[in-house]
């Protein structure tokens, strides 16, 4: 038996955020929270039963072990973290607004101790002692070394018979469609799971056409067993090489838009991987609309609560 549900590898950082109506350029404190794409799903599959472990670089200090705690805190297991003497944390700071301003990300994640992190310092019989691999194509420009990690781990996965989940997750800041098209699709190849925005398939892979057109275009071209296209507050849609499968969003007022992809992204491996991709769906547009409902990347939740949500036995007030 596998010692984890969900492995994954990814960097760790901190998020500093002024509230909506403020301006960074004015702001005279910061929100501060732990952050990184791949740890915000395990931390999520974490809450819902789910042994999760995070490979990971970060310095021994109070900032780096500020980022280890959160971690820690949420059920992640990060014993296979490399913690150097020195380096730094990456960072983001994140500028939330209302319409018409959009939300606004400065990163600040250049040498980095995980831009740093070598193949060879990867704990791989760790990484690999899974029952599920999970991967985001945000990580890969980081790094040429990340970038390679993510090659030989999704290769590895293959070769051991352990299901692949990627997520794009397209960052125009941090490199060009053109450069994130000829990287990712190679990747995406015969992974278990894809997962790509509506705006993403449209940016990157050049699919045009509605949302159905979009998923099958994709899964053309990416080859993945299962592709999963999220389409903002109209829900998601999917496709598992035989059939269309849609579900809608759930109605939410929306307090925090940061990590909810990877809500989304874990509800649906939880549901999928001792279900079907239909259940999957729903786990996940559920678990997005909590993340949507909650301060932070990391969303808080628990078994109990998700499947009382689905089976509709919500109560407005529990005392």
């Amino acid at each position: 038996m596998p010692r984890f549900d969900m492995t994954t590898f990814g960097e760790g950082v901190l998020r500093l955020s002024v509230p909506a109506g403020k301006r960074i350029s004015e702001a005279n404190r910061f929100e501060v929270d732990a952050a990184g794409t791949e740890a915000n799903v395990a931390a999520a599959l974490a809450q819902l039963g789910w042994r999760t472990g995070w490979v990971s670089a970060l310095p021994d200090t109070p900032v780096g072990r500020r980022v280890l705690n959160s971690f820690r805190r949420f059920g992640i297991d990060c014993s296979s973290v490399d913690l150097h003497k020195d380096g730094r944390v990456s960072c983001y700071y994140a500028e939330f607004a209302h319409p018409p301003r959009s939300i606004r990300v400065i990163y600040d994640r250049e040498n980095s101790c995980f831009t740093k992190f070598l193949p060879e310092q990867v704990d791989w019989n760790y990484l690999l002692d899974t029952r599920h691999l999970h991967l985001s194509g945000l990580t890969v420009p980081l790094s040429e070394s990340a970038a390679t990690i993510i090659a030989k781990a999704i290769a590895a996965a293959h070769a051991a018979g352990i299901s692949t989940s990627l997520d794009i997750n397209y960052r125009q800041l941090l490199w060009s469609a053109t450069r994130a098209r000829a990287t990712l699709l190679p990747l995406a190849q015969g992974v278990d799971v894809l997962f790509c925005s509506l705006r993403d398939a449209a940016k990157v892979f050049g699919c045009e056409g509605d949302d159905e057109q979009v998923t099958k275009h994709l899964a053309r071209l990416a080859g993945a067993k299962n592709t999963v296209i999220t389409l903002g507050s109209s829900g998601a849609i999917a496709w598992n090489g035989t059939g269309l499968i849609r579900e809608n969003a759930w109605k939410v007022r929306v307090i925090d838009r940061i990590g909810a992809g990877d809500a989304f992204a874990a509800g649906v491996i939880y549901g999928w991987k001792d279900g079907t991709l239909r259940r999957g769906l729903r786990y996940g547009n559920l678990m997005a609309a909590l993340a949507l409902t909650q301060v932070g990347d990391m969303v808080t939740t628990s078994c109990q609560e998700i499947e009382e949500l689905l089976s509709g036995s919500r109560e407005d007030i529990v005392r």
